[in-house]
This record gives C-alpha cells, structure tokens and sequence, in this order.
C-alpha cells in the first residue's frame, strides 16, 4: 500500500491509471475574429495546419473598414514558435511591387517623371549589351514588358554568386553590380513585345525613384506614400536572423543555400543569408503586417489620398500587349481584371519563407494574408487560398471598425 494524504490507495491502482495525454497541438489566435466571419478565420487555421505553418496573420477590410484582424500560431511541438499578433512583421515579397509602382505614378502626378522616360537614360545604364535597352521605357518596367525574363538562372536578383564571379567581386553585392551584370546581358525579347515576370525590373523602377526624388528609395515610399495612410509599421527588411526588428516573425524553410551576404561559403537556412534581402528592397523587400496591407488598398478606392484618379486609372491601364485569356492583365505591380462595375486587383508573393496574398474585390471587399514558409516539395498546395477565402459565405457584415486599434488617425 502507498499512502497519500489521508487515503491508502494501492499500488496497483496506481501502476493501472492511464498516462497523461499527450499535447495535442494547436492553432492560437490574436487580435478579433467577429462571429459573421468565423469562416474566413476557419480557413487560415485549417491552411495553416495542414501546411505546419508556424505563424500567419489575416485581415479584412470592408468598404473602408478593418472588420478582421488575426493573428496565427501554429506549434506542432517540434519548434519554439513566437506568438504572433495583428501587428507582427512579415516580409511581403512581391506584394512590395505595387508599393514600388505607386511610387512611379506619384511621381508621375507630381511632374518629376514620365511613364515615356527611357530607363537607359535616367540610369545610365549602357547599352552595349543590347542596344534594345534602348528602347525600355519606365511604362514598360512598370507592366512587365522591358525584355528580361524570369528564368532563375538569368534572375539578376537571384544569382548573387554568379554575378560576383563573372564581374570578379567579392560577395556580398548591391544594386550596382547587378545592373552593370545585367547591362552587359542580351535582353531575352524585344521590349513591349511580351509580358514576362521581371525582379529586376522593379528593382530599376527602384532606383529611379530614388534618383528622381533624391531621396533614398525607402524615404520616398514612408514620406510620400504610408505616412498619409497613417502606416507606420512597414520598412524594408534585413537578411539575418539576428537583424530581425521588433515584432518580426521567424521565417523558416527546408532548404539552404550558401551564404550570399559574406565570404563565408557557409551554407545557412535560406531565407537567412541565402538570398541578400537588401537588394529585393523595390521588387520585394518590404515587411508588413496583414492590417498594414489592407489599409494599403486605400491607394485605390480613396482618390487624392495619396493618387488622383488621373493615376490610378493609369496604374490599372490596359498595357501594349499582355492581356491573358482569362481577361487579366498586368497593372502597376497588380494584376487587373474587369468585372461588372468594378476592377479587381489582386498579386501574391513568395520568397523562401514567405507567402502572401492581398486582394481587392468587388462589393467593397479586401483581405490580406501572410505567412512564414512558402510551399515546398512534399507540401499541399498554397495557391489555392484565394479560392478558400472567395468561396467563404458570409451572411452579414460586422458594423464596427478595428481601424483604430492598429493606427492613429
């Protein structure tokens, strides 16, 4: 027998007792979630628990209005996982496009820059590697249509080790290697010709700004494009883990890459030191939170806020050619499709630890999610999102307004 306090219980009954339950894990949840849109809510926890994805965020905007702000966690018991909130940081990858092509017509509408420029001009880039260069106009950085190609082994942004072996420099390299590398590269089809997916374009569209404005790239965007929407929270992200600012999630991925910001040779977790983040700052450096994102939107259904209507219709113009079978075309680092009595806008992004999304759609409706892994080999599919969160009934809207929980107005 084994005592215990004031009862006698038998040994036996003791060794019988079944053993604890084991953690069974869990997706936790920051920020509101109201009961109309418990829908949407359940769509991220279910995605990200079937992707072990550690840590997201959604937020939905109506007409104007925050009326969802999420923030997820995932543990599946194998990793420490920060707690995430409405606010946390994520890198936005080539959702910082559009920032990108906003900044273009804003100085646009101010009179400092023409659509019609020549890039080759503004940046002195030289054209002996192909005279076509030419003939690449901001417009056609703008849409997609300057000449490069996506293909990752010509990828200027991401071919760090390459580029500081043809040019004999040691790594880590900036914005000027890679465009004296890419200067000297034939382009791979004449510009205007066809829509092809270029990094490097936008990050040209990236210095121009900065040349034009004479204010560093970042400077411009907080000064003359998030500060009248009262964002304070975005800034261009850093490379290491150890860099992190306050409030920055952890990214995580299951491949490595050699080291491309030193010397080292080491190998590191990618999206730490495999890719340099500085560089990406105009095509997809930006870190951003989901509220930051939606609030974003507000570029396009405020007019005057930060562009008139003149520029918006010119950031969503058809372009010289590139409208796909499904009606869609390529924007100012969007994509557009006309519906009855609306443009719908929508882009995603992905960067090793990263997957994002943002949508502006019909009936005064727009969302914004992100994430910290992108999908890899062996994981379910991630482009399927948007579908979930279009598919999502909801019978009636929240009338409040979170808005003013996330900035001051």
């Amino acid at each position: 027998m084994i005592k215990t306090g004031a009862a006698i219980v038998p040994a036996a009954a003791l060794l019988s007792r079944p053993a604890a339950a084991a953690p069974v894990p869990v997706v936790e949840t920051s920020g509101i979630a109201p009961a109309q849109l418990a829908g949407f809510d359940n769509v991220v926890k279910t995605f990200v628990k079937e992707r072990n994805i550690s840590c997201a965020q959604l937020a939905i905007m109506k007409n104007g209005k925050i009326v969802l702000a999420r923030g997820y966690r995932y543990n599946d018991l194998s990793r420490a996982v920060p707690a995430v909130s409405p606010t946390s940081l994520f890198r936005i990858a080539s959702l910082s496009k559009n920032v990108t092509a906003v900044a273009i017509m804003r100085l646009v509408q101010d009179g400092k820059l023409s659509l019609g420029a020549k890039v080759a001009t503004l940046l002195d880039l030289p054209t002996t590697g192909d005279p076509r260069l030419a003939d690449v106009t901001v417009l056609r950085l703008v849409q997609h249509l300057g000449g490069w190609d996506r293909d990752v082994s010509k990828d200027a942004l991401w071919n760090d080790a390459n580029i500081a072996a043809t040019l004999d420099v040691p790594l880590p390299i900036g914005h000027a290697e890679i465009m004296k590398w890419a200067s000297q590269r034939p382009l791979d089809h004449d510009p205007g010709t066809k829509m092809a997916y270029s990094n490097y374009g936008y990050m040209l569209l990236g210095r121009i700004v900065a040349k034009v404005s004479g204010m560093s790239y970042e400077s411009y965007v907080r000064t003359k494009l998030l500060a009248p929407l009262k964002i304070t929270r975005m800034r261009l992200g850093r490379s290491l883990r150890a860099q992190a600012f306050p409030g920055e999630v952890i990214y995580e991925s299951r491949y490595t890459n050699k080291s491309v910001v030193d010397t080292s040779g080491a190998t590191v977790p990618y999206p730490y030191g495999g890719f340099n983040m500085p560089n990406q700052d105009a095509n997809g450096g930006w870190l951003a939170s989901a509220v930051d994102l939606v609030r974003w939107t507000l570029v396009m259904d405020r007019p005057g806020l930060v562009l008139n209507s003149t520029s918006i219709a010119r950031l969503i113009a058809k372009p010289e050619t590139g409208v796909n079978e499904f009606g869609s075309w390529y924007g100012g680092g969007i994509w557009v499709r006309q519906v009855p009595g609306h443009i719908n806008t929508w882009h995603n992004g992905s960067m090793p630890g990263t997957y994002t999304y943002l949508a502006r759609i019909q009936n005064g409706f727009s969302y914004a999610a992100v994430f910290n892994r992108r999908e890899e080999s062996g994981s379910p599919d991630f482009d399927g999102f948007s579908e979930l969160i279009n598919k999502t009934p909801v019978s009636s809207w929240p009338t409040g307004d979170l808005t003013s929980r996330y900035f001051t107005l």
